[in-house]
């Protein structure tokens, strides 16, 4: 089981430093594609998350 959680563990931690760098880059009033790469990698992560918590799923039946 914890094998399983372990791709999970992982990509919610890139979400939240994704979502970290937003936060730094907004409050440095940075450029709007900065700001926008770290909203496509939330994106994606969310993606991934989601993609991976399916297979898993799949996977156990």
């Amino acid at each position: 089981m914890l094998q399983k959680l372990a791709p999970v563990a992982v990509i919610i931690t890139g979400i939240v430093m994704w979502l970290i760098a937003l936060v730094v880059l907004i409050a440095i009033n940075a450029s709007a594609n900065k700001i926008w790469i770290c909203l496509a990698g939330i994106a994606l992560g969310l993606i991934g998350l989601r993609y991976t918590i399916r297979r898993a799923k799949r996977e156990v039946i």
